[in-house]
Parts: structure tokens; C-alpha cells; sequence
């Protein structure tokens, strides 16, 4: 079995799954991921109805060149097995995660992994198919991320979860994603560092959380834009408003992937008989070598998963 784990998440877009307008809504927006949700989005009584309705909106919509995820309630709930065994059987073969929240220990991982395994053998689905997505929500679960990031291969995002994050840690303001007041440095800066080393440590992508100030866009651009420098592969979306900002923030500049797709064939020229089988060579001004092609298809993966096409060519020199 080949699944795509890498899968592009430039914008994650959250929709009530007890919400059919939003729902339908959503198939039309040019987000990445949606993720149907059943967690916080839903008032309590509404959760059962809601599972019903993913499945349907799942089974029936069109969700071309989206990741389909849907957000369960953490373990702690009364509610996560049913959420789990009701969509995954209703819907799991048009269904690509799940996304367990308030994660924080490696062990409900692992017992999400037997639950959906046993799900896909008594369906005839393929095992494995459907992946994880782990939300970090607390001070435990930080903690205990990379323990979390390796539980089981269906991973594929560690995700940042801000607003439960900032309550639990007693953080002194109530605008989430925002600085607290009174603290001159990125109160955040060591949270997504620690997400972002477990998340490629197991080569997992890594996801900022959402900005609930969904009509300050300058705000969202801002605080993407912090998460898109420390090489964060995406961020929530909470509105349609935001998604395209979020996709233009977590894609390269066209500039950017030109130069990384000519260092890319500068450097498989040069390395190659015909261009001398050098370690390094220059590339204009620059010096580029095996280092310079590990950043270069970072930069060039990103582009190409959002769809870039280059616009410049490389030209080897004349013998």
C-alpha cells in the first residue's frame, strides 16, 4: 500500500459538521484540507446527528483535490469511539484522516491505530489507509510530543492547538495566537519549535493552529507568517477570508522556486559526467553543493505540491 503522507495543507479549513450550509459551503473554497469537526464546533446535543451528516456530506459531496478529515472528540469524552466507528464506517472509503484532539500521551494514539484497524478489516477497507492527525493541546501533550509523533506510521500532522494550549499554561491573554502583554519575546516561539522538531524528526508535516480574529486578516498574515519562517507546512482557516492568504504565506514565492528548480538541475548537471562530476560548482554568484540541493527541494516540493509552474530554465554552460 502507497499513501501520500505529504500531502498539501497550506490552509485547513474547519467546518461544524452539524452545519450543512457550511458544509456544502466548504467543497467550493480553495483550502487544501477541510476537516469536518465534531469536537468544539458541535454543542453537545448535536454530536450524534452531526456524525450522520459527515457521512453523508463525505459520501455525496465533491471534495476533488481536498484532504477529507474529520475531527473526533478526544479521549477523555464520552463520545470519541461512537465518533469514530460511526463515520469511519459510513464514510471511510471517502475519507483520508482522522484528527484526534487534546492529545497527550503516545498510548491514544496507538489506541486510535487498533480502532481504526479493526474498523478497516471488518469493512474490506485497506489497512492503513486512513491516517492521524494529533492535536497538541496542553502542557502534557507538549511534553510528551515526540513520543506522540512516533506512536503509529498512519501519522501525518502534529498539529498546534493554541487556544486549549494558552488556557492550560495559565498564558495571560484572551486573544489567541496573539502575544501576551508584558512579554517582549514570542511567547510562542518554543512551542512551535518543539512541534515542528518531533513533527520531521518522523518526517510528519507540522500545522499552526487557527486566529479567531477572522475579520483582521493583516492579524492571521502576521502569525502565519511567523509559523511559515520556522518552516511550518500550513495553518487552520476559520473563514473563508483567510484561506487565501494562508495559501499565498505557505507557498514559496515564484521567485523562490525558480532559483530552487535551477539549483535543483544545476546541480544533477554538474555532478553528472557531462558537467565534470563535481561536488560543488557555481551557479551565477553561488556556490551551490549536496546542501544546497537538500534546501532547494524543500523549497521546490512545496511549489510543485501547490501546483507552481517554473518560468525560467537552467542552460548548462558550453564545453
Amino acid at each position: 500500500m502507497t499513501v501520500n503522507r505529504l500531502r498539501p495543507r497550506r490552509s485547513c479549513l474547519a467546518v461544524p459538521g452539524s452545519n450543512p450550509r457550511f458544509l456544502e459551503k466548504a467543497q467550493g473554497l480553495p483550502a487544501d484540507q477541510v476537516f469536518l469537526d465534531l469536537e468544539d464546533a458541535c454543542a453537545p446535543l448535536a454530536k450524534p446527528e452531526a456524525r450522520h451528516t459527515i457521512v453523508k456530506f463525505l459520501n455525496e459531496g465533491d471534495w476533488t483535490g481536498k484532504t477529507r478529515v474529520v475531527r473526533v472528540n478526544d479521549w477523555t469524552t464520552e463520545w470519541t469511539y461512537r465518533d469514530v466507528v460511526t463515520v469511519v464506517e459510513g464514510a471511510g472509503q471517502n475519507l483520508d484522516c482522522i484528527m484526534l484532539p487534546k492529545v497527550q500521551d503516545a498510548q491514544q494514539i496507538v489506541a486510535l491505530d487498533l480502532l481504526l484497524t479493526q474498523i478497516e478489516k471488518t469493512m474490506g477497507f485497506e489497512v492503513g489507509k486512513i491516517g492521524i492527525e494529533a492535536q497538541i493541546e496542553n502542557a502534557r501533550g507538549l511534553n510528551n510530543v515526540n513520543a506522540i509523533a512516533e506512536a503509529s506510521p498512519r501519522t501525518e500532522t502534529i498539529i498546534f492547538g493554541p487556544a486549549d494550549f494558552m488556557a492550560s499554561i495559565n498564558m495571560k491573554t484572551l486573544v489567541v495566537g496573539e502575544q501576551p502583554p508584558g512579554y517582549g519575546a514570542d511567547a510562542y516561539h518554543y512551542i512551535l519549535m518543539k512541534i515542528l522538531m518531533a513533527a520531521r524528526a518522523n518526517d510528519l508535516q507540522a500545522i499552526d493552529g487557527p486566529y479567531l480574529q477572522i475579520r483582521n486578516v493583516d492579524g492571521y498574515r502576521e502569525v502565519a507568517r511567523r509559523a511559515a519562517a520556522l518552516g511550518f507546512d500550513g495553518k487552520w482557516v476559520l473563514h473563508p477570508g483567510q484561506v487565501e492568504a494562508s495559501n499565498e504565506i505557505f507557498s514559496p514565492s515564484q521567485e523562490d522556486f525558480d532559483h530552487a528548480e535551477l539549483i535543483l538541475d544545476a546541480y544533477e548537471f554538474y555532478t553528472s559526467e557531462a558537467g565534470g562530476k563535481k561536488g560543488s560548482a557555481m551557479l551565477g554568484d553561488e556556490m551551490i553543493d549536496e546542501a544546497s540541493r537538500k534546501m532547494a527541494l524543500v523549497i521546490s516540493g512545496k511549489g510543485r505540491a501547490a501546483g507552481m509552474q517554473r518560468t525560467s530554465k537552467f542552460e548548462a554552460p558550453e564545453a
